[in-house]
């Protein structure tokens, strides 16, 4: 099979070289019918293969806007003899959709308008069958066709806009950014994705490079304080620049980034400054400021001091935000003194870019004149606090000490003290307005509070509203009031078993008053009591005392505690003595001194009887009850009623553990045979044994129970059950509950219900109100069901 192609007159020669040059490159498919399969009965004879040469490239140009399908080429097979015998067909992508073949003549065309940058080519299948009998002439074969590509596409830069930075003064050709433009057309065929590149805004300040869209500056000392910002758009275009290509195009914004280019320089050469003799220490006084038209770090700055007369009563800092200044007070100012300090004020920057050290210094200097001010001062106090002493339970009234305070100007004015019990411990003093003396108002108490914090302010008498404030310190001085005692409450015992003279407590005081007049206790025993036969006790000279028994065995069932007062005293002045009693519990104790206990019920110890033992007793205890459960459970595990078989046919009393339904639930069981005899079908048995006897039938049955009363019938059970053979060798008690037969009025039990019928009308019982509403459904649900 042979394909030819024209795709458009303009390229006939193209594609004469083209179909030769696949020929020859290519090569050639070799369309071999090795055999043919004649029909039956027929031999098989081998044909030599026919060769047909096979261009299996064919292109199409995309984006073709024409009325009629775009003509692609031709497929021929060597067997057509132009007698439209064979038929031609076209398989593969884009087949009977995009591509369409004259199933005659073999011609391919176009019928859609293609795109190659979304697809660039399609592969096909191409097939000569016998028209007539649909057999192939020759295999199938295989072929692409190529979307050529046309300038359809514009560069386009898909990282723009851009952004960046370049330091100012930079030297000419400085590299800024490199840009990049992309065409989607195809790069391997002419010039539709070369790509040129132009600037079209921003000279002359900085230029582009045609080929790789490198962007550079193009002054030298571009100076970011004259300018900052520069807008760059950038071009690209396709077909190499020519005329007719496409084109797209980006902005550049270009920053110049600030370098230490500028020196700093204060406004003026001389400042002067006004400063009250009442600034206080540390505060600022002023403020300064030298002007760098550099930014960020290049404009910062240290300001120093360096020389004059007031570098010692002035000190100055950066601030480091505002990059300014200020000016602090190290020592008070007095105007009396001195009326005026001279300071020469320096300002460098910090940060030195020595590439621009020839447009230096980078630092200034200025002269800064304080002038003091007079102003009407507060007094002020001889000392910054005072610390003073007084006793506790000192009367109301008595002196602490004294504040003293002056007028630091000339005039030197009177002096009036006062405190603003402004808190509760100001509350706690008194002063003298003219002397400055403080004295107590409250009585004290050390023990709950042993230090006062107060403020003495102190004003002029002609100009009250100066007022200056010290802080003063009263410290509580202890007496001798607290008498001693116990440290806490001891939990004296004594074993049964102790020995005389044996230590069973060491106990020790606390005192409230401070160790100047409670650190040295002394304990004894009351001398008032008479003398303690059971314990004593000895000072140890260490603030302690050991409490001491002084005989051999104690007994609780004698005595099971004492009492024992303890007489504790200080060695202040004057000492103060107070009386405790310790409680001594007798306890049992192990031979090692080991409390066991100290309850009575622990008294079968002392018949002999140790802790193991008593165990030993309870668990034989527990053992024995557990054997009579067990016995007990065994016992009534023998009185279940005997197993019936399975295969038992008579009726049986099954036991089910769950809940009826109620009084609604009447196809649950059907226990009528049990109230009822007459509806007994069949004699009921013992449950407990397989019957041998020949039950009675049912017919003689119901008409021997409807002609006996309840008496007969209980007595026809009984003689049944005494001449029964099958019955075991022991009584059975055999409950009937029966109410009756025949009565007049009926039975009354809704368990028969199931096998009788009623023909009474239930229909008033919905007459009766809501409460009989429950009632009424019911019996019109029976009633429904049996008319049904």
């Amino acid at each position: 099979m042979r394909i030819t192609s024209c795709i458009c007159p303009v390229l006939v020669c193209l594609c004469f070289v083209q179909r030769c040059y696949g020929a020859a490159h290519h090569g050639s498919i070799k369309v071999t019918r090795n055999q043919t399969k004649h029909i039956e009965g027929e031999t098989e004879v081998h044909h030599r293969p026919k060769r047909g040469w096979v261009w299996n490239q064919f292109f199409v140009l995309e984006e073709h806007m024409g009325p009629d399908p775009q003509y692609v080429g031709k497929l021929h097979s060597n067997s057509d003899k132009g007698d439209g015998s064979v038929k031609y067909i076209l398989t593969g992508e884009g087949a009977g959709t995009i591509f369409i073949i004259d199933d005659t003549t073999g011609d391919i065309h176009s019928t859609k308008s293609l795109d190659r940058e979304q697809k660039t080519h399609y592969v096909l299948h191409a097939q000569a069958i016998d028209r007539r009998t649909n057999k192939p002439l020759e295999p199938e074969s295989e072929f692409i066709i190529k979307v050529q590509d046309i300038n359809d596409n514009a560069p386009k830069f898909t990282d723009g806009p851009y952004i960046v930075t370049v330091p100012e003064m930079s030297e000419m050709g400085t590299s800024v950014l490199q840009v990049t433009a992309t065409d989607a057309d195809d790069p391997t065929y002419g010039n539709s994705a070369r790509v040129v590149y132009s600037i079209l805004q921003g000279q002359p300040y900085f230029s582009v490079d045609p080929k790789t869209g490198v962007i550079r500056t193009a002054l030298h000392n571009m100076d970011r304080e004259a300018r900052e910002h520069y807008s760059v758009v950038i071009q690209a275009k396709d077909m190499a620049g020519q005329v007719g290509g496409l084109s797209g195009s980006t902005t550049v914004n270009i920053t110049l980034t600030d370098v230490n280019d500028n020196p700093p320089r204060f406004p003026q050469k001389h400042y002067q400054l006004y400063v009250p003799e009442s600034a206080q220490v540390g505060s600022a006084v002023g403020k300064i400021k030298a002007n760098d038209a550099d930014t960020g770090s290049n404009a910062d700055m240290k300001y120093t001091i360096i020389n004059g007369d007031g570098s010692g009563v002035f000190s100055i800092s950066t601030d480091k935000e505002t990059r300014e200044g200020i000016l602090s007070l190290k020592k008070p100012l007095n105007y009396e003194k001195k009326k005026s300090y001279t300071l020469n004020i320096e300002g460098a920057n910090t940060h030195l870019d020595f590439r621009f050290s020839h447009l230096g210094p980078f630092k200034d200097v200025t002269m800064l004149k304080i002038i003091v001010g007079d102003v009407d001062e507060p007094p002020l106090f001889t000392m910054p606090s005072y610390v003073m002493e007084v006793y506790e339970n000192a009367k109301i009234g008595t002196p602490v000490g004294t504040v003293t305070a002056q007028d630091p100007d000339a005039a030197n004015s009177l002096v009036r003290y006062f405190i603003d019990h402004n808190t509760e411990e100001d509350r706690y003093f008194t002063i003298d307005a003219s002397t400055g003396t403080i004295k107590t108002a409250k009585i004290f108490d050390r023990e709950e509070t042993p230090w006062y914090n107060i403020t003495v302010a102190a004003s002029e008498i002609d100009n009250p509203g100066l007022v200056s404030h010290v802080p003063v310190g009263v410290r509580i001085l202890d007496v001798n009031d607290n008498p001693p005692e116990l440290a806490r409450d001891y939990d004296v015992v004594v074993c049964e078993n102790a020995k005389p003279g044996q230590v069973i407590q060491t106990i020790t005081a606390t005192d409230k008053d401070n160790s100047a007049n409670g650190a040295r206790f002394h304990f004894s025993l009351d001398e008032g009591l008479s003398l303690n036969p059971n314990f004593t006790l000895r000072n140890n000279e260490d603030n302690t005392a050991s409490i001491l028994t002084r005989r051999r065995r104690y007994s609780r069932t004698t005595q099971d505690t004492y009492y024992l007062p303890v007489l504790i005293s200080d060695g202040g002045v004057p000492p103060l003595s107070s009386s405790s009693t310790l409680t001594i519990r007798v306890c049992a104790c192990e031979r090692d001194g080991r409390v066991r206990t100290c309850h009575a019920e622990a008294f079968l110890s002392s018949a002999g009887l140790s802790t193991g033992a008593l165990i030993a007793i309870l668990l034989c205890i527990v053992i024995l009850l557990a054997i009579v459960v067990l016995f007990i459970t065994l016992r009534r595990s023998k009185k279940e009623p005997l197993i019936i078989s399975e295969e038992d046919v008579r009726e049986n009393v099954v036991t089910y553990d769950d809940e009826g339904g109620g009084e609604e639930d009447t196809e649950a069981f059907d226990i009528t045979a049990l109230r009822n005899p007459s509806a007994a079908e069949e004699l009921k048995y013992r449950r407990d044994v397989r019957p041998e006897a020949k039950p009675v039938s049912r017919h003689h049955l119901s008409s021997s129970l409807d002609s006996i009363d309840v008496q007969e019938f209980i007595k026809q059970r009984l003689a049944e059950a005494d001449l029964d053979p099958s019955v075991p060798p022991y009584d059975s008690l055999q409950t009937y509950a029966y109410e009756g037969h025949r009565s007049e009025a009926g039975s009354i039990s809704s368990l028969d219900s199931a096998t009788t019928h009623s023909d009474q009308d239930y229909n008033y019982l919905g007459d009766w109100g809501p409460e009989f509403k429950k009632l009424a459904e019911l019996y019109g649900e029976i009633e429904s069901e049996r008319t049904t």
